[in-house]
């Protein structure tokens, strides 16, 4: 108890407050920035703890991390614009609340969903941090090739009434993500030639293209729109019915943010999905998502919080990277002299004890500075058109090039605005096909290895335990939702000819 109280105090000190302050405001500026994400946030700032005491750098590199994951779903509530792929979820009810008038409440009840999110995933680093690191190293090839097919499914599954449309939105996903070298075999694919595709596609180049550049040509096209983006400001504080409606899906998906953030590989952008995905399922009224249900929001707010947390726990304990983020922040860290893994705990307890009683502190720091800006973001939404579009495309476009510094990744950012526009006008998920993308490098290696070990593909499916489980949740995630939706249509068709008597 006495480290646990000493690491209070040293959260507490005047400097260490100073610079979670300091995290929290550069995250949220970070996250709201198209492009930028928590990863390219703690690179471009990794000179500001240089000459740090290693706890200080710590919390700062933290405060940056999970501050750019709660600056991430502003830019999605308010304009549609992820700022990185862990905040697309909060584009599919964030902003429908926004263009209903809501967009104050979108944002405090986010922030506050965010809070709750981390807190919950902070005891859970607590209690959990050994355990599931231990976990995790149960995963292996067929254990993520798995885990990822699951991630899939759980999203075609949204698309419940357009399933094909779904599927086909997954492939052209998959495609995209087989651009570049095939490591194993080492030739290429689909380059034509260009030597900057030979790496392969930036997901987050794809993400910005297809919501940002496609939003903005859909309201440039969309005659039948009027031409103005003043929505209603409405409330800045979310109702008592809101919050009523949001409790339940906040606690039940911080665990599961928390535990996927926890595995290495997942991340937040998955974790966001399933959550999302399983509030949906188990909705009453599923049809009401994508529409500006709050509930729709609170979930993946709630699970990208809590992922931020749990992707620490391989980070500090076995250093494995849990995130893109945190795989950045290990090599800061080991810079700084502080060496993860798993006697960090026995032999550092009072730089980890200070950082989870950081993270407490900089949660609270976090939703007062979001809440104390939802006035200042939300005047975004007096700008007309004409000057707001040209703002769009020249933060789309400063945030691709910072990514790669390469005017290839310009058009691939316009040829994704394009099939953005094209799959909106057409009535095509996106989501499908930015999951696929952003696991199908991934999925495929690990498909890979996994034919090596077990020589064909059947024996993925009984390489243990936790590939059988996985391998059953994803034929129920298909067969589940397609035969509710076969017996929904059956009833109607027989209930029918009984009104028309």
């Amino acid at each position: 108890m006495s480290i646990i109280l000493d690491g209070l105090v040293t959260a507490l000190q005047p400097i260490n407050l100073l610079l979670l302050l300091l995290g929290a405001l550069l995250g949220t500026i970070v996250g709201i920035l198209p492009g930028l994400g928590p990863a390219t946030g703690i690179a471009v700032l990794i000179p500001l703890t240089f000459g740090m005491e290693p706890v200080s750098a710590l919390i700062l590199m933290a405060a940056i991390y999970y501050g750019a994951l709660f600056g991430g779903s502003r830019s999605s509530i308010l304009i549609n614009t992820p700022g990185d792929g862990s905040s697309v979820a909060a584009t599919f009810d964030g902003y429908p609340m926004t263009k209903n008038g809501q967009a104050g409440q979108a944002m405090s009840i986010a922030a506050i969903a965010s809070l709750f999110g981390g807190i919950m995933a902070i005891f859970g680093f607590i209690f959990l941090a050994i355990p599931l690191a231990d976990f995790a190293l149960n995963f292996g090839p067929a254990e993520f090739v798995l885990l990822f097919l699951f991630a899939l499914s759980i999203v075609v599954t949204l698309s419940v009434g357009n399933t094909i449309k779904g599927f086909l939105s997954m492939f052209i996903g998959l495609g995209i993500a087989t651009i570049g070298v095939d490591l194993q075999s080492e030739v290429q694919r689909f380059t034509f030639g260009i030597p900057e595709l030979i790496e392969g596609v930036d997901f987050i180049v794809v993400i910005i293209g297809i919501y940002a550049i496609g939003e903005v040509l859909y309201n440039l096209f969309n005659t039948n729109q009027p031409k103005t983006t003043n929505h209603k400001i409405g409330s800045k504080w979310f109702t008592k019915e809101q919050w009523k409606r949001s409790l339940a899906p906040i606690i039940r998906s911080g665990p599961i943010g928390f535990i996927l953030g926890a595995l290495p590989g997942s991340g937040g952008t998955i974790s966001s999905l399933f959550a999302y995905s399983a509030q949906r399922s188990l909705s009453k009224k599923p049809e009401e998502y994508g529409k500006g249900k709050v509930e729709g929001l609170v979930a993946p707010e709630s699970a990208n919080s809590a992922s931020a947390v749990g992707a620490l726990i391989p980070t500090l304990t076995m250093a494995i990277p849990g995130s893109g983020a945190t795989a950045v922040m290990l090599g800061a860290l080991i810079m700084i002299g502080i060496t993860p893994g798993p006697l960090l705990f026995e032999d550092s307890p009072d730089l980890v004890w200070t950082l989870i009683n950081s993270m407490f502190i900089g949660n609270i720091i976090l939703v007062i500075l979001n809440i104390a800006l939802v006035g200042v973001l939300m005047k975004v939404l007096h700008t007309p058109p004409k000057v707001l579009y040209p703002i769009i495309l020249l933060l789309s476009f400063i945030g691709v090039y910072t990514l790669g510094y390469s005017t290839v990744d310009f058009y691939i950012l316009l040829i994704a605005g394009v099939i953005g526009l094209l799959m909106r006008v057409m009535d095509y998920p996106v989501v499908p096909l930015i999951l696929a993308l952003i696991v199908g490098g991934d999925l495929e290696q690990e498909f890979q290895r996994s034919l090596v070990i077990y020589d064909n593909a059947l024996g993925i499916l009984f390489a243990s335990p936790i590939t059988i489980v996985l391998g059953i949740l994803t034929l129920l995630s298909i067969i589940f939702p397609l035969s509710s939706a076969w017996f929904k249509r059956k009833r109607r068709r027989k209930q029918t000819p009984s009104q028309s008597t």
